[in-house]
């Protein structure tokens, strides 16, 4: 038996612990180097959000290339797993919440959805 396969033996409600697992240290890792190309484009991107974002930025990858997981199934299955639509919905809101658009000037940086956060005036002043 190979490796993976043995720690993909272990599984919580039908998934894979070691994917989850894999997955989320992956974008731990990665943070860093992703808020650094986002804020290029000017966006102002956390590092916790990234892990946040995971879960529905996998599965809208694996719905783009075709490759249904188990997780994916589940997610589009119109008639059942509404818990698990409630959670990938969920982390979506919290992964777009602290996202700030970037100015030419860094005394002002703005929400996405419009007006300067309370977070950034604080930091600024």
């Amino acid at each position: 038996m190979h490796t993976i396969t043995y720690f993909r033996q272990f599984r919580i409600t039908g998934y894979a612990v070691f994917d989850f697992a894999a997955a989320f240290l992956g974008i731990f890792l990665l943070s860093p180097v992703l808020s650094k190309l986002s804020r290029k484009t000017g966006l102002e991107i956390p590092k916790l959000n990234w892990l946040y974002l995971t879960l529905p930025l996998g599965v809208a990858a694996h719905l783009i290339i075709g490759k249904i997981t188990p997780l994916t199934k589940d997610f589009i299955d119109p008639h059942d797993h509404y818990i698990l639509k409630i959670v990938i919905i969920g982390l979506s809101v919290l992964g777009l919440r602290n996202i700030k658009r970037v100015s030419g000037t860094p005394e002002t940086p703005k929400s996405v959805f419009g007006n300067t956060t309370e977070q950034a005036r604080k930091k600024y002043e």
